[in-house]
């Protein structure tokens, strides 16, 4: 039915273009021949095509700019007519013998035109009466087009300041009243649309009824079904309507337009008038874009001097008015504004700190900013909340116009009853946009709203409206974005108050956008106090709420939130030494609540900023009087020590990574000479290698970094760096592949020989574990022999000759050349034996080592006569 709907229209639009064109064609040849007459008859058959009912706002607009078109042309023809002596007088009275009013309205529009232009009468006393003879067209459609037609005709010849058509007889005031008038009657037909649709619906409602009661077979049979017929009649019809707007908001850009119309016009007569007729139409879709119109059309300073008037009028709307956009759009204009005056205003005094000549008129100009936006707002204020009857408002500051728009808003809320919450709290992100940009340094003023969106939120707990969660996010980022520095957010009471009204999704969002901020900045937190408030406030990043324990958590950002916070951690710094270890125990305390899948990614970041600090501590134990200082790195180390107990004993384990801190922090302790930290350090490390690292590739790289960070040692007495020693060579022979034993073993000959210590020198157990990695590596070479026929490859017997090398340039007396010959025709021999397995890989280490000890020896000096005895 929809579809034939659609076809009739489309038939009815073509009729209705070829009937017009018709028309036209005569309307043309008589207009060639200077025939007014049939001119006149032609036209008026042409503009008869306009009556039509049928079409909808789009098809009729269509139908309207084709006789739009033609009559611009007509006008030009009556233009040419009064130059040839006709007279415009007369012929603004012939055309009133049009048969049918609708075309007979055209033609008078457009004879009037002629006549204004002719300046024969005062300009006012014809658009007056073409504005009155309009209402002789009381159809909604075929009205606004009319209207909107003396409109576009009129508007270049309206008697404003400069134009040629103003005089004593025409003034601003006549323009002002001509449009207004104009903009009521077409704002009355528009609003009438929306009467006719709820009558229809009514109709509708009626006749279904009837037929309900009558036969519900012939309901059935026309397709009647509830009120499915009637609702899409009503929708159809506000869509309509919709199509129209524009028509009616052309007449406040006009108003806009007009050079006259100063602040005190629009003050005492414009916004009244035509915030009279927004407020009295009572209709839903008028209100709001009539309101939209009003902010959109008219500058910035009528609304900034004219606030309390407009805000007045919000509460006055319909309910279901979405009066959150209108205040937003309102206060983003203004905030626009104040923005923009800042800019321009530091530019006036840049220019008249360069200037010489420093007069009383810049010293005005610097003033303007700052007298323009301190307008007599409390005044403004009390009259408006003294109508309203909120008097407990009342108070003895003086008040900028920042607060009356944020009580205004206030009170516009508690107006709206059934504003939803995502409404409220959009307009509250709008007000505080606004604040920041004209009141940058009123922190207080920001922390206001904060806590006026507080009240509205009380009760309401955690939020579930993704809306609401959106704006709540845009409102707590817009202090961020403005001072772009987290410490001024700290300093707002309420901003973690409207923080814990986010959902738990929403409250990592705005976590990782404060993070973000801090990053972006570069912002230093430096104090205990504000890494607690901080901490508090990213609590959503650092700590599983009880409702998310078993929700399924998304590993790519989960790693992405984890990293931020590490980062974040690492920023964290203080020249003082004890504030800086307050700030260490204060993030930990926050960190351990955070759940073992978060330790791996927190706690490095907190002990390699602890270390941090115990370098900037290393040798201070006390103070130069003799007294014990409070931040000493033996109370740090003991911090850590409990932080990566934690780590390891969490249910998510990861002992590899608790035994590499546990290493790090060993290496710490012997640069700060403590012994037995070391010493403690080492045995959590060999604790957890023995009961916790399992896997056979964990252990291998742990035995190494055991060995790495022993052989840096320097602080172990001799008894205790044996113990650690036998220890790391007893790990070493008990890996499980023959090839990681022969490697970690002959890597611990690096624990007995040390360069920077003579003391550490023992050639002699040097030798014995690179014999004992010659006999694991033979055995090696046995067991692939037995398993796969070959002997394998004999890398492990040049790695173990390169460490030969090693020991013997770096003067130990058991590596002799005998033993380096020997290795070497070892390997020559197991190369060329059948059951070797070829390796290239292999085949050129041995090659590049040969070529090394050839260099060595024509190197000459000392090193040479060292090598000069070994036969190649």
């Amino acid at each position: 039915m929809i579809s034939d709907g659609v076809e009739d229209e489309d038939k009815w639009l073509a009729s209705g273009i070829a009937g017009l064109q018709q028309n036209a064609f005569y309307m043309h040849r008589a207009l060639d021949s200077n025939n007014l007459r049939d001119a006149l008859k032609y036209s008026a058959q042409m503009l008869s095509e306009l009556r039509t009912s049928r079409l909808s706002p789009h098809k009729y607009y269509e139908l309207y700019m084709r006789a739009f078109d033609e009559l611009r042309k007509l006008e030009m023809f009556f233009k040419e007519e009064t130059r040839r002596g006709c007279s415009i007088i007369d012929l603004y009275e012939l055309v009133q013998h049009a048969g049918n009013i609708l075309p007979r309205l055209y033609l008078l529009c457009t004879v009037g035109s002629v006549y204004i232009k002719s300046k024969e009468a005062p300009a006012k006393d014809v658009l007056k009466d073409l504005v009155e003879m309009c209402r002789g067209i009381q159809h909604p459609i075929r009205g606004l087009f009319l209207r909107s037609y003396l409109s576009q005709v009129s508007r270049d010849k309206l008697p404003d300041i400069g134009s040629e058509y103003e005089g004593d007889a025409d003034t601003v005031m006549d323009a002002v009243e001509f449009v207004l008038q104009n903009f009521t009657e077409m704002n009355k037909l528009w609003v009438r649309m929306h009467h006719q649709a709820c009558m229809v619906l009514w109709y509708y409602s009626g006749c279904q009824s009837f037929i309900l009661f009558a036969d519900l077979e012939l309901r059935i049979a026309i397709g009647l079904s509830g009120l499915q017929g009637p609702a899409r009649e009503k929708e159809r019809r506000e869509k309509e309507r919709s199509e129209l707007r524009d028509l009616v908001g052309k007449n406040l850009h006009v108003l806009s337009q007009i050079e006259g119309v100063d602040l005190d016009m629009y003050r005492e007569t414009v916004l009244p008038r035509v915030l009279e007729q927004v407020v009295n139409c009572k209709d839903e879709l008028a209100q709001y874009y009539l309101m939209d119109c009003i902010i959109q059309v008219f500058p910035d300073e009528y609304h900034l001097q004219t606030l309390e008037i407009l805000l007045a009028a919000c509460p006055q709307l319909q309910p279901s008015v979405d009066i959150k956009t209108v205040l937003s759009r309102l206060m983003e204009r203004l905030s626009n504004y104040a923005a923009s005056s800042t800019e321009v205003s530091n530019g006036m005094l840049y220019s008249w700190l360069q200037s010489s000549n420093r007069g009383t008129d810049d010293d005005f100009m610097l003033q303007v900013l700052p007298e323009f936006l301190q307008v007599e707002a409390f005044a403004k204020l009390n009259n408006y909340i003294g109508k309203c009857g909120c008097s407990w408002l009342y108070t003895s500051e003086v008040l900028l116009y920042g607060d009356s728009c944020f009580f205004s808003v206030d009170y516009v809320i508690e107006a709206q009853v059934d504003m939803p919450i995502a409404g409220a709290v959009t307009l509250y992100s709008s007000l505080l946009t606004f604040t920041l940009n004209v009141h940058p340094d009123r922190l207080d003023y920001v922390d206001q709203i904060l806590g006026a969106c507080v009240k509205k939120l009380s009760g309401k707990g955690k939020l579930d409206d993704s809306r609401a969660t959106k704006q709540i996010v845009s409102l707590l980022s817009a202090p961020l974005e403005k001072y772009n520095d987290i410490e001024t957010a700290l300093k707002l009471s309420n901003y973690p108050r409207v923080m814990e009204h986010l959902d738990n999704g929403t409250n990592k969002v705005m976590a990782g956008v404060i993070i973000q901020s801090i990053m972006k900045n570069r912002t230093s937190i430096s104090t205990s106090d504000k890494v607690e408030a901080l901490f508090e406030l990213i609590t959503g990043l650092i700590k599983d709420s009880d409702e998310n324990l078993h929700d399924e958590i998304d590993e790519e950002d989960f790693h992405e939130e984890q990293n931020s916070v590490s980062r974040l951690i690492q920023m964290l710094y203080n020249d003082d030494p004890e504030e800086m270890l307050k700030i260490i125990c204060t993030v930990r305390k926050h960190i351990l609540t955070g759940g073992p899948k978060r330790l791996p990614f927190t706690v490095p970041p907190l002990i390699f900023n602890a270390l941090k600090l115990v370098r900037r501590l290393q040798g201070q134990e006390e103070n130069t009087a003799g007294e014990e200082v409070a931040t000493t790195p033996k109370k740090i180390f003991q911090i850590l020590n409990q932080t990566i107990e934690a780590l390891s004993l969490s249910s998510v384990p990861v002992p590899e990574l608790a035994l590499r801190l546990y290493l790090e922090c060993a290496e710490a302790a012997n640069d700060c000479d403590l012994e037995p930290v070391a010493y403690e350090f080492f045995t959590q490390a060999y604790i957890l290698y023995e009961e916790e690292v399992s896997d056979s590739r964990a252990q291998v790289t742990a035995i190494h970094l055991i060995i790495g960070t022993l052989q840096r040692m320097h602080v172990f007495g001799v008894e205790n760096r044996d113990t650690l020693t036998h220890k790391a060579t007893g790990y070493s022979a008990k890996l499980l592949k023959k090839p990681d034993q022969c490697r970690a073993v002959y890597a611990c000959a690096h624990l007995f020989w040390v360069d920077d210590s003579d003391s550490i020198k023992d050639g002699e157990r040097v030798l014995l574990c690179l014999k004992r990695a010659l006999r694991i590596a033979n055995a090696a070479q046995q067991m692939a022999n037995a398993t796969r026929g070959s002997s394998g490859s004999v890398s492990l017997f040049i790695e173990i000759l390169n460490k030969y090398l090693y020991f013997f340039e770096k003067g130990n007396s058991e590596i002799s050349v005998s033993a380096i010959e020997g290795l070497i025709e070892l390997i020559t021999t197991e190369m060329q034996s059948d059951n070797t397995t070829s390796d290239p890989a292999a085949d050129a280490f041995f090659a590049s080592t040969l070529r090394y000890i050839q260099f060595q020896k024509q190197k000459g000096g000392a090193m040479g006569e060292k090598y000069e005895p070994l036969k190649v």
